[in-house]
């Protein structure tokens, strides 16, 4: 079987404008500069409506026929999947618009053309008048040099079954065969373009053009594995002039003001102290990575509190780390403080946590704070009245427990789970995984696109941690410390699987010079 190659952006600074429509959103292994404003179905029927005197039907066929005949440009037959909602209207108008261009188009509707809403019919109507022909059925005996999906855009409410199911897997099938790319229009049919989630069966995409702007579900959950390349084609509307955007990708932007070259005429204490509060019995590695991380991320110092009365006095790979009774760490002059990597669930780790809560410094609470913070009914309101800022770093498996819901629960709308999180615990959250969505007590949110499947390791996450405490030790704020300690971690990732080193097999202590390296390359282009 012939592999489908997928053409991706590598470029770290390719985000702005391609043509007067298209718009390059970050692809897998990529860090960009600007945050781009993401919206959920129902702000974006908000601008469609906004614009409905406007020709948004022709200018998506066009945008989409511009870009298919980039993809097709050594000619070959082009099939069409034309759905029975508005995005097959999109695809009626991108048809049309090749064949006019001599391309050698084959359209499939197992609908009835009557049926239509009445722009797609239309679209349809016009595209029949111009000698186009409608198919119920893929050709079986064609190969493709490009596959093109209409079937099925936003606002995706129930399982995709029957007919359309079956177009779907074949379309999957054929681009796997033919080694062609797959484009989808608007949203890879099958996915949620607000959550992520897939609706039965799902277009495995190489391409996607999202009309008008960005979705969230594009980035998080399944969405990054169904999409491929990303563009936006605006359709020459300015979707924040209409409307605010609901939520944002993290860019550097976010962060950038801190930024900043350090001065000559600096010592240890211009940087800060951290502090890393964990390791009980059986799990020391796990307050040491974040130790080590928090060193080499720009700490002045760091103290390291360990549970484990075995444990040693002294790290013998990173002999700069100060190790501390934990009695002995909350008299220590801390800029900030990382509570849960490897603390265990015990009475003593509870006693920890509640004196961690305590400190009126910047708090990351992350892994068994977490777990404590579901299990102990006296510990969330602990938590939500501190007037520190407070960082609360969960996977799934943690946000579950933290909303007493199932993991399926959470993952089924990511960005809801963070919000609700967030605002029941007055804190910032970053709740981990494929998209990991930062939330505030505000409602603002974000999703974060870079990072690989490298970070599925163990340690990962509490290398996150000490990457986010040394950043706040340092005097970021922490949404910034948040954001930009999330996409570090992602950047630290992507550039070791650039030099060949993962995804398969990466380790979380790699991802420690790995973030350095960008930070300081982020610095250095400041």
């Amino acid at each position: 079987m012939q592999k489908r190659q997928v053409k991706l952006l590598s470029d770290p600074r390719q985000n702005a404008v391609i043509s007067s429509h298209y718009i390059a959103m970050p692809a897998p292994a990529m860090t960009f500069d600007t945050a781009l404003p993401l919206y959920r179905s129902a702000d974006l029927r908000h601008i469609e409506s906004a614009a409905a005197d406007q020709k948004l039907m022709q200018r998506a066929g066009r945008a989409a026929a511009d870009w298919a005949s980039q993809l097709c440009d050594n000619g070959g037959a082009i099939l069409v999947l034309a759905g029975p909602g508005n995005n097959g209207g999109d695809a009626f108008d991108a048809a049309r618009r090749l064949r006019a261009a001599f391309f050698d188009v084959e359209l499939v509707f197992p609908g009835d053309p009557e049926r239509l809403p009445a722009d797609a019919a239309a679209a349809c109507k016009h595209f029949l008048a111009e000698g186009g022909r409608i198919r119920h059925a893929i050709s079986p005996q064609r190969h493709w040099s490009l596959i093109i999906d209409g079937l099925f855009g936003i606002g995706l409410t129930r399982d995709i079954t029957g007919p359309y199911a079956g177009l779907i897997d074949s379309a999957n099938a054929l681009a796997d065969r033919d080694g062609c790319p797959l484009l989808a229009l608007d949203c890879p049919s099958g996915l949620d373009a607000d959550t992520g989630v897939v609706r039965g069966a799902v277009i495995r995409a190489s391409h996607t053009l999202s009309f008008i702007a960005a979705k969230p579900g594009l980035f998080t959950g399944d969405g990054p594995d169904c999409c491929g390349n990303c563009r936006v084609a605006a359709l020459d509307l300015d979707a924040e002039a209409i409307a605010p955007a609901a939520g944002r990708l993290v860019g550097i932007d976010a962060f950038a003001a801190h930024l900043r070259p350090r001065r000559r005429n600096s010592h240890k204490g211009s940087y800060g102290n951290a502090g890393i509060l964990g390791g009980a019995p059986g799990m020391t590695g796990a307050a040491l990575l974040a130790a080590r991380a928090a060193l080499r991320l720009g700490s002045g110092r760091v103290y390291v509190a360990l549970l484990d009365a075995q444990a040693p006095a002294l790290d013998p790979c990173q002999p700069e780390l100060m190790l501390r009774r934990p009695d002995a760490l909350h008299d220590a002059a801390m800029s900030a403080l990382a509570c849960g990597p490897g603390l265990g669930t015990s009475i003593a780790a509870k006693e920890q946590l509640v004196a961690a809560l305590r400190q009126d410094i910047p708090l990351v609470l992350d892994a068994d704070a977490l777990n404590l913070l579901a299990r102990e009914c006296d510990l969330p309101v602990a938590v939500a009245l501190r007037q520190a800022p407070t960082l609360l770093t969960p996977h799934p498996a943690e946000a579950a427990r933290l909303l007493e819901r199932s993991v399926e629960a959470i993952q089924s709308d990511r960005i809801g789970a963070a919000q609700e999180i967030a605002e029941r615990f007055n804190a910032l959250v970053a709740l981990k995984g494929c998209g990991t969505v930062l939330a505030h007590p505000d409602g603002q949110w974000r999703i974060n696109a870079n990072g690989n499947p490298g970070l599925a390791t163990a340690g990962s996450g509490d290398v996150l941690t000490g990457i986010i405490v040394a950043l706040l030790a340092q005097g970021w704020d922490a949404d910034a410390a948040l954001a930009g300690g999330v996409h570090l971690h992602g950047a630290a990732a992507d550039r070791l699987v650039d030099e060949g080193l993962g995804p398969v097999g990466l380790t979380a202590g790699e991802l420690i010079d790995s973030a350095r390296y960008c930070l300081n390359d982020w610095i250095g282009r400041a």
